[in-house]
């Protein structure tokens, strides 16, 4: 009798993609397909304090989920998961077999009594409990054996090992599992969830399936396609087909590989998920996956100043997300703080009784290309390129605050006289440098758009009339910017559109902006999108 079982976790752990909007019939297929397939576990969303909508995979009591399930269940279970200061256990109905056959349970490492408190409670009321912990590999080995004699005590259904961070190696997997199974109540299953933050998930569940005793019972987490908040999980159809070849299980992964093409493939254009560097480096270092979203969500950084932030951060702020932190760390390591008065006396010299326009990359210098290249004959402007090298336009000077940007414009620059900003200085030599701090940050916090920032470096100046062209505004449908190249890694929107529309007009009170071409920043010619 084969020992291992398969858990599938895609609306769940999927659900942090698209927010656990899969719809009710997407819900019912999919639920279907994994039914199908015969994986013996299907987590079918959280249990969680929310307003009901039948189309989200988000339930507050079991009742709800009656329409999710298919008229025949075959072998499968059915569980959902629950973080236990998120929902109200008092809402979860008596086990009747109709629903749900298992509750899944998480909490941290400063809240394990709790956990366990509401772990009896979900067993009271007749379920098969999961206890999983977050983030084992935060735990040390004197952690861990004293959690697992509470759990003991309590006797879960099973106990998981949940790499939250993705942060696992085989001599991690080896020396938590070889204390679980020396220390944990044989009659309790061991799980395992992995993330792909190392690219490691296969492998590594691979491992585990080689070192598990032959008598314990277990189970392991998967979704399809590896569905997952990014960089996500193990892929269902891999670990399936693994199983059949090395463990005599039957799994049909038809169904599951339906399911990805009917469903799953469209939802990665959300968001997609699957290896990248940043989580790797979250992951070298243990940390909450937010530090490193928070830090590529600035869509400013290379991979190599990311890993410099994240591997200045403090231990005991590893675990707990602290945004305030990352925020003061992000500043810190931006703010090279040099003496720019010689510099920014130049400047004004050079563009005394002229007029400038700031060239912003977005599509529409090509769009309106006539308009512009009309205005530059006649006023014959000081152009100021805000982090390109625009390939149609001279522009007499770029300015440059973002290291992936420079890069891509140092072969492209021509004849251009260049300006960095001082977070550049390690990744540059250029001579003339202006101060971070002085242009991005001000009483409202910071604000590192190029354009913003060159229209505050021109108020340093005492410039006159400044024209803007190519400041267009992040749109939904995309196309944002003259190459795609340009294109954030973050994807951007309502609040980046309101916070630059805001700047704007603040600016306009001091020094006079004129848009050539069309702008969701420009309060004068329509409203900002919203959506």
């Amino acid at each position: 009798m084969n020992t291992i079982k398969l858990l599938d976790c895609t609306l769940r752990d999927g659900g942090y993609i698209n927010d656990w909007k899969f719809g009710l019939p997407t819900i019912r297929s999919i639920i279907r397909e994994l039914v199908e397939s015969q994986v013996d576990y299907v987590e079918i969303g959280f249990l969680r304090n929310c307003e009901y909508d039948p189309d989200r995979a988000l339930y507050n009591n079991c009742s709800q989920m009656l329409p999710v399930f298919p008229a025949k269940r075959g072998r499968t279970m059915f569980t959902a998961m629950a973080l236990h200061n998120k929902y109200d256990i008092d809402k979860l109905e008596d086990y009747d077999g109709k629903t749900i056959d298992a509750i899944r349970v998480t909490f941290h490492d400063y809240d394990i009594d709790e956990g366990l408190a509401f772990i009896m409670k979900a067993k009271e009321k007749g379920y098969k409990v999961f206890c999983n912990p977050i983030n084992i590999m935060g735990y040390s080995d004197e952690m861990i054996l004293k959690l697992l004699e509470k759990v003991n005590r309590i006797q879960p259904y099973a106990f998981s090992i949940v790499d939250t961070f993705g942060s696992m190696m085989k001599s991690d997997l080896l020396r938590i599992y070889s204390l679980i199974e020396h220390n944990l109540d044989r009659s309790i299953v061991i799980g395992l969830h992995l993330h792909e933050n190392l690219a490691l998930s296969y492998s590594l569940a691979q491992e585990f399936i080689a070192m598990k005793a032959s008598e314990r019972k277990s189970v392991i987490d998967a979704s399809m396609l590896g569905m997952g908040r990014t960089p996500g999980n193990l892929c269902m159809e891999l670990i399936m087909d693994y199983m059949n070849k090395t463990q005599g299980t039957t799994y049909d992964v038809n169904p599951v590989l339906d399911g990805i093409d009917d469903h799953i493939i469209q939802l990665k254009q959300i968001e997609p998920w699957g290896y990248s560097t940043p989580y790797a480096l979250s992951a070298k270092y243990n940390l909450h996956r937010n530090y490193a979203e928070y830090l590529i969500g600035k869509g400013r950084l290379r991979a190599k100043q990311i890993n410099q932030i994240l591997a200045g951060i403090e231990e005991q702020k590893k675990t707990a997300y602290d945004e305030a932190y990352i925020e003061e760390l992000y500043c810190k390591f931006q703010n090279h703080k040099v003496d720019d008065s010689q510099l920014i006396a130049r400047l004004q010299e050079q563009l005394r009784g002229k007029k400038v326009l700031i060239l912003a990359p977005g599509a529409s210098i090509l769009k309106q290309k006539d308009e512009i290249e009309a205005f530059i004959r006649k006023e014959t402007p000081v152009v100021i390129a805000a982090n390109f090298a625009p390939a149609d336009y001279h522009a007499d000077y770029i300015f440059c605050s973002n290291a992936m940007r420079y890069d891509a414009l140092k072969e492209k620059r021509q004849n251009s006289a260049v300006l960095v900003t001082s977070n550049l200085m390690d990744v540059c030599e250029e001579p003339d440098v202006l101060n971070y701090s002085e242009l991005s940050f001000d009483e409202k916090g910071v604000c590192d758009n190029c354009v913003i920032m060159i229209m505050k470096l021109l108020m340093r100046l005492k410039a006159g009339k400044v024209y803007v062209a190519g400041f267009d505004g992040y749109q939904k449908d995309g196309g944002n910017y003259v190459t795609s190249y340009m294109a954030s890694q973050h994807t951007k929107g309502m609040e980046e559109n309101i916070r630059n529309r805001t700047y704007v007009e603040n600016i306009r009170k001091q020094i006079e902006i004129v848009f050539l071409t069309d702008s969701l920043y420009n309060s004068k010619s329509g409203d900002c999108y919203i959506g």
